[in-house]
């Protein structure tokens, strides 16, 4: 049998955690957190957090320190083989997604990475593994990979909310402005497109806001796609979730929740978020706005 791998796309600030743990609560699914930062944040340590979501170092985590020696080539050290792949992803960027979704082959970066998922699903058990990554471009891969099913989640999140998000640094993840969190907004969100026309009977385009306000609803829908209709939901009727332990590659800092914890949207943009810049959002991302049946919220 197939491995599904559920690879869910969209710009940062748009909930992937959040969903990514939630999902992870159901047995046989197993969330990786943004897994392309792996070797560059866990081995190399030149990434933003070192840190796995069950609080060690990625590379002395035990789960992810099979995975790493799984995956690693003979003859090659962890830093070797992590500036190897590292260089890899570099030609499998966003920007990358239309080559790639018709032309895959981009070095060796695609069995680094099916043997990876491979890897996961044999260290965890898992028959469904969630990558938070957001890369476009390792979405429009995974269609290619031997062995594995793709499902694909885009997660939208009104832009002003995300700009909003991105002018308030969290732990390790630092700050963008407005302009730098628009355009990647609608690039990563057109990439993400891409994919779906590519995948439409495997893609699932799910707004943030539709998550918060009943996450349960949510999740039920992402059950189905990952061909889990029947699993038990972990979301209770008022929206809150047990979270239990994590093996996330980095991701939002909120990874390291544990214990009941209710879902709810941040509004803090409707007061926060000045006025010049909610205006310089909505010119911007206007189109998309449209499209994602924001513009009642003018």
């Amino acid at each position: 049998m197939s491995l599904t791998v559920l690879y869910i796309t969209g710009w940062c600030r748009s909930g992937s955690t959040v969903l990514g743990n939630v999902l992870a609560e159901t047995p046989g699914v197993f969330h990786a957190g943004e897994l392309r930062f792996l070797w560059l944040n866990g081995v190399l340590g030149t990434g933003s957090n070192g840190r796995c979501g069950c609080g060690a170092d990625l590379a002395a985590c035990p789960l992810w320190s099979d995975v790493l020696n799984a995956v690693r080539p003979a003859g090659r050290t962890p830093a070797e083989h992590a500036a190897d792949v590292v260089s890899w992803q570099a030609t499998c960027r966003t920007r990358h997604t239309w080559r790639v979704r018709n032309r895959p082959a981009v070095g060796r970066w695609p069995e680094t990475l099916a043997a990876t998922y491979h890897a996961i699903a044999a260290a965890t058990g898992a028959r469904v593994v969630v990558d938070s990554s957001k890369y476009a471009s390792d979405a429009a891969l995974i269609a290619h990979l031997d062995g594995v099913r793709p499902a694909y989640v885009h997660l939208v999140r009104d832009p002003r909310g995300v700009a909003w998000s991105w002018l308030r640094p969290k732990d390790y993840t630092g700050r963008r402005g407005v302009l730098n969190s628009n355009w990647h907004w609608i690039g990563f969100n057109l990439a993400a497109e891409a994919v779906g026309r590519a995948h439409p009977e495997t893609y699932l385009r799910m707004r943030y806001e539709d998550l918060t306000h009943d996450p349960r609803a949510a999740v039920a829908r992402v059950l189905e796609l990952i061909g889990s209709p029947g699993a038990v939901n972990p979301v209770a009727a008022d929206g809150a979730v047990e979270l239990g332990d994590n093996h996330t590659v980095t991701g939002n800092p909120n990874r390291f929740a544990r214990g009941p914890t209710v879902i709810r949207e941040d509004l803090g943009w409707r007061s926060g978020l000045p006025r010049d810049k909610r205006m310089l959002t909505t010119v911007m991302t206007f189109p998309l706005l449209q499209r994602y049946g924001y513009l009642r919220d003018m």
